[in-house]
């Protein structure tokens, strides 16, 4: 929906045509600070004239970015706690843009409470997400509370937790997650309706078919042996090492772990197991018959065993992204964790394989985002390698629950542009 044009045309009518706004500091993450938002200034005639400055790289180069005179400063998420309390310039903006909103759920992070140190001071606060609730309807709780300091779902996460949400999964008197109480997701919908507008791309872009595809692999006797061994017993020998689990998070990451392929071991060395999703890879690299490919991965030894069986180019740099775009790479790989949002990759190709899944919703579907996008022309195949019998069966299920939440929560606050001109 070209999220980032958009609030750019509100702040140059802002700043230079009725003056009602004199900085703005612009927050997003790290790669998307330092080229989507610059390069969307640049892209569009109607933005000559608005000035910005880059406030990434050393102290050094942040300070001398953030003296420089201009309208819009750009500065990554990671640096949001030392601009607030380190860097000793005054916060004079009278008017901030969060670019990935969701970034900031985690209440406790010093980003979050940096934030909302200075957020009194601030005069327009916008918040832009494509994923506002992927964990569930609770993230609302400070991503709203930064747009309106508390106004709406309250000033603290624990009276917001009692009046719309039980416990859901617990042991005892340990809770590991709530579900909203009966009525709870309609009253926050309307809590919040009068500060958040939602434009899905499927209303108002006509986008290329999206085809979703699971690709499934099976284990030996023996491999699904040792699995099911981890599981039961949170310890199994493997090629005369041990791998062995303490919580059931440590548990729930070495299945996925050896649902691909491999698992680390007590001293971080690299145990294979099996060669499934390789050669599943391989099927579909072969199948796209010279199309390009991108391979989502999870853990650096997936990233390993691919490289050492494919050709692949890492997408790590500008320059990776602009041979990506240009079609000079047959087989490309990445880290949803460092590229999930904001990244422009739909001219370079239309094949993205899921080669291990993540439990988080937001890095999902931002990923694929990257491929599903405007400028994109050929129908978009999302391929899901999925190892039978293993966890990865309980991760593509929670992405769809997960899923239904946020749809409901943006259908909820969906923009009704034909009532809003009448």
């Amino acid at each position: 929906m070209s999220k980032t044009a958009i609030t750019l045309t509100a702040i140059f009518d802002l700043t230079l045509d009725s003056f009602l706004i004199r900085k703005v500091l612009v927050i997003a993450p790290l790669r998307v600070a330092s080229m989507t938002w610059p390069a969307e200034v640049e892209k569009w005639d109607d933005l000559k004239g608005l000035t910005y400055a880059i406030a990434i790289g050393s102290e050094h180069q942040r300070k001398v970015a953030l003296l420089k005179r201009a309208q819009v400063y750009i500065i990554n998420r990671e640096n949001v706690d030392w601009l607030v309390t380190k860097s000793g310039i005054p916060f004079d903006y009278d008017m901030v843009v969060v670019d990935e909103l969701s970034s900031f759920k985690a209440y406790g992070s010093k980003r979050f409470r940096a934030l909302r140190k200075v957020r009194p001071g601030i005069k327009r606060m916008v918040g832009l997400t494509g994923t506002p609730a992927s964990n569930g309807l609770i993230d609302l709780w400070a991503e709203i509370g930064i747009l309106d300091m508390g106004q709406r779902l309250g000033r603290y996460i624990t009276r917001f937790r009692d009046n719309f949400f039980e416990p859901d999964k617990r042991n005892q008197q340990v809770i590991f997650s709530y579900k909203p109480k009966p009525g709870a997701e309609e009253a926050i919908y309307h809590l919040i309706s009068d500060i958040t507008i939602s434009m899905k791309n499927t209303d108002y872009l006509k986008l290329p078919e999206l085809v979703m595809n699971e690709v499934s692999v099976s284990l030996s006797k023996e491999e699904m042996g040792h699995y099911e061994t981890l599981k039961k017993d949170m310890v199994v020998s493997l090629k005369d090492k041990e791998i062995d689990v303490t919580n059931a998070a440590t548990l729930s990451n070495k299945l996925l772990q050896m649902a691909n392929g491999a698992v680390y071991d007590e001293n971080g060395s690299v145990v294979r197991i099996h060669d499934r999703k390789l050669d599943a890879l391989e099927d579909i690299i072969e199948a796209a018959n010279g199309k390009p490919v991108l391979i989502a991965y999870w853990y650096k030894h997936d990233l390993e065993r691919i490289l050492e069986r494919f050709p692949a180019q890492q997408i790590i740099s500008e320059d990776c992204i602009k041979r990506w775009n240009e079609g000079e790479i047959p087989v490309a790989v990445i880290h949803p964790a460092s590229a999930g949002h904001g990244l422009n990759l739909q001219t370079g190709g239309s094949t993205l394989v899921w080669f291990g899944l993540t439990w988080s919703l937001e890095l999902y579907q931002q990923t694929y985002a990257r491929l599903w996008r405007q400028g994109q022309k050929c129908t978009v195949v999302i391929h899901h390698i999925i190892t039978k019998g293993t966890i990865d069966e309980q991760v593509m299920n929670a992405l769809r629950h997960k899923d239904k939440t946020q749809t409901a929560l943006i259908d909820a606050v969906k923009a009704n542009l034909k009532e809003a001109v009448l």
